[in-house]
């Protein structure tokens, strides 16, 4: 980016102001070099998740600073990626509107690249679905730098599942092809949580607390019951929304971590210290002194779809033996597993299913058993147990023998609160907007 709109852009997210932005851009370096300058080349922001990757999120941020400029690499423990969709394009659309075809051509032309996790990509594609809403497109698409333990979002556009041993090079070329790759589109689901009473504690940064009146609408049409004391939470996901014993193995590893982050040195640490959280919750071993009946998920889940152009939900059966519940939108699940699999035309006409795909406008449901089922589904010696396939979801709990479930979206866990009384609501359905993605691949 030329220096005076780069300075500007930096300006306004730091003053939150897009004025401060203008009045920072003022009339130097505006004119034919600059926008030369930007007619050559596609100008790239950088959002580094600083803590992920280990030990590589502050180094990779100097290396981005020798690479580009220092004022488009932001580090999001320090700028909210909404802040800078509101005041850093704000400040080009301002500088546009005023006549300066460089910003204009700026902001046309920009792209993202996140370094981090699937849920530091979440977080950024969420806030930049905010454009379409206050019809301020085009929106930048997204590329990534994978930083983070799983990175199925980075393996499903082809920019690899794990930062590279020479990354030093290896940034030069993911910048390369941020600029210049080809865009395609990912679809994105909205979860709507609506709990009889109470509220949801340590509350995942994914999903928001809103007003009962802003879920009026969406259960009117789609006709859904809302208690009368309802709290109400709402949340966007691109990978997977999963229910019962990987979302509580989740949740007890993401508490781990907090408690004792020197464990957390690394992609790698993570998985071992995961892997050997999961044999401690029982999933492998439901204790004697329990019913193996009770943890199955059939206890305390209905399962409701909506098929492709029909508006009636259908009470789908829930295996017995199912003890976790995906809801899977992209190919890869579990740092690159598939585990809804490459499934043959025949079979595919028999269960009534279609090839699936990130933007097809369908979710596949799938349920993993006890712990070891899971593994051979992960090592993909198996296939998961095929459910369902679905253009809108809706799941309905009461607690029974339990008083809360745990739930996942896209990696950030939360506990659930059950009634046995009333039900408590999760209902998914797809975005009206997709996300433009960078296809790596290409």
């Amino acid at each position: 980016m030329p220096l005076y709109a780069r300075r500007a852009v930096a300006a306004a997210v730091k003053a939150k102001d897009e004025a401060a932005g203008v009045a920072a851009a003022g009339e130097k370096g505006r004119g034919e070099e600059g926008e030369v300058e930007a007619e050559a080349v596609t100008p790239v922001v950088v959002f580094v998740n600083s803590r992920s990757g280990g030990r590589h999120g502050p180094e990779l941020k100097v290396r981005l600073h020798e690479l580009i400029n220092e004022e488009q690499v932001f580090d999001l423990s320090v700028v909210k990626p909404s802040d800078f969709i509101n005041y850093g394009l704000g400040c080009l659309e301002k500088l546009a509107e005023q006549g300066d075809d460089c910003a204009k051509t700026l902001r046309k032309k920009l792209r993202i690249v996140v370094a981090g996790g699937d849920g530091t990509v979440g977080w950024v594609l969420g806030c930049l679905t905010d454009l379409y809403r206050l019809s301020r497109e085009p929106v930048p698409p997204t590329g990534i730098i994978p930083l983070g333990t799983g990175n199925d979002l980075a393996r499903s556009f082809g920019w690899g599942g794990s930062f590279p041993f020479g990354w030093r090079s290896a940034v030069k070329r993911y910048l390369s092809k941020a600029a210049t790759a080809p865009t395609c589109r990912l679809d994105s689901w909205q979860a709507v949580v609506m709990m009889p009473d109470g509220e949801i504690k340590e509350l995942p940064y994914a999903l928001k607390k809103t007003e009962p009146a802003d879920c009026l609408e969406l259960c009117q049409e789609n006709g859904t019951e809302l208690p009368e004391k309802a709290s109400c939470y709402k949340g966007v996901f691109y990978n997977y929304l999963s229910i019962g014993m990987d979302a509580q193995v989740a949740y007890g590893f993401h508490h781990l971590r907090d408690e004792k982050p020197y464990l957390a040195q690394g992609p790698v640490a993570n998985k071992l210290i995961y892997a050997g959280y999961s044999c401690t919750q029982g999933w492998f071993c439901t204790p004697c002194t329990a019913s193996p009946q009770l943890r199955g998920l059939k206890n305390i889940l209905r399962l409701y779809i909506k098929k492709v152009n029909c508006s009636e939900w259908e009470q789908v059966p829930m295996p017995s033996s199912v003890r976790s519940l995906v809801v899977l939108n992209l190919y890869n699940y579990g740092s690159g597993r598939h585990p809804w699999g490459d499934l043959k035309p025949d079979y595919l006409e028999k269960k009534g299913f279609v090839e699936a795909h990130s933007d097809d406008g369908l979710l596949e449901i799938f349920g993993l058993k006890e712990g070891w089922h899971a593994s051979f589904v992960m090592a993909e010696l198996i296939k998961a147990k095929h459910i369902a396939q679905a253009a809108a979801i809706k799941f309905e709990m009461r607690g029974g023998q339990w008083n809360r479930a745990y739930v996942q979206m896209d990696g950030e866990p939360w506990k659930q609160p059950l009634l046995q009384e009333q039900s408590t609501i999760i209902e998914i359905n797809k975005v009206p907007y997709p996300s433009l993605m960078i296809n790596g691949e290409q």
